[in-house]
This record gives structure tokens, sequence and C-alpha cells, in this order.
């Protein structure tokens, strides 16, 4: 037996805040601001030896090994993290140094340019919390937060950017293009 879906609306400081084209100017000044982090400090590390030079890995060694002491130490770096951090990306630490760089300065740039922010926004998030569970804290809870809201905005935070143009074309899961 088939049941109808039940479709059940946001509320409306929800809908206004991101389904609303008016704040899509907000949305462009936290996009750039939290894309502006990413790139900054992605372009620190792409132009680093310590990271994707001749010593690729050795910084972010260096960051692994201060996490996995601070497991050890307290509870800033739970187990299961340290665990996952000495047997994974230890030993794989100049692929994740590659990463760790080529991913925050494309984040940035899928941000600052407004192309696929909800995609950018989740990915920056997603590093945000690894850095957080690796014990530092630094900007990350609010980068973390503000791409938080740029996920659930992700409709309008590109409205002042490619994603204007660029969504429409791509389609979305409930709306494909037509062939």
């Amino acid at each position: 037996m088939k049941r109808d879906a039940i479709e059940i609306t946001d509320n409306p400081v929800s809908h206004y805040l991101f389904n609303s084209t008016k704040l899509a100017l907000f949305w462009l000044i936290v996009r750039l601001y939290v894309g502006y982090a990413w790139l900054k400090a992605g372009w620190g590390k792409v132009t680093s030896d310590a990271w994707t030079g001749e010593n690729a890995g050795v910084a972010i060694e260096g960051f692994i090994k201060g996490a996995i002491a601070k497991a050890g130490e307290g509870p800033d770096v739970t187990g299961w993290y340290a665990a996952f951090l000495e047997n994974i990306v230890l030993p794989n630490a100049t692929v994740f140094s590659y990463l760790v760089a080529y991913g925050e300065v494309l984040v940035g740039l899928g941000l600052i340019v407004g192309l696929l922010t909800g995609i950018a926004a989740f990915f920056g998030s997603l590093m945000n919390v690894t850095f957080l569970f690796a014990g530092t804290l630094s900007t990350n809870p609010i980068l973390f937060i503000l791409a938080t809201w740029l996920v659930l905005a992700w409709k309008v935070a590109g409205w002042y950017g490619l994603d204007r143009w660029a969504l429409p074309r791509l389609g979305t899961p409930w709306n494909r293009p037509e062939k």
C-alpha cells in the first residue's frame, strides 16, 4: 500500500533566512569572509615547502604528533581520533598534506566565486571539524558555524555568484535540466 508523503514546511524565520534572495547580500558577506579565510590558509600551505614542496608532509606530521600527544595528556583529543591520526593519517602524511593544502584553496575559491557553494561550505566545515577533533581551536569554531549556515543557505548563498547561473544548468536532485 503506497502512502503519500507528508510535506513539512519551514517555519517563516528559517524560510526567510535560508530561502529568500532578500538575504543574498548577507550570505555574500558571510561567504566572502569564510572563503577568504580558507583561501588565505590554503595559499600559505600551497606555497610552503613543508606542505606541498620537496619536504611535503613535514608540517602535517608535526601537527598530527602534537594532536596524538594531546590525546595522552587529557580530553582535548579523543582516543579514537588519535588512533585514526596515528594509523591512517601519519603513515600517509604526504598525501594528506596535499589534500589539506589544495582542499583549503578549492574551498576558498568555491566560496569566493560562489560556485557549488553548499558543497564547498560542506567540505570547509568537514575540515574545520577535523581540526577541532585534533584539539585545535583558533578560528575553527566560528568558521564551522558559518560554513554550516552556508550549507543550510546553499540555495541563496551563491545568488551573487556563479551558482545563480550554474545551478539551473546543472540541475538539482528535484529539478533536473531538460535534455
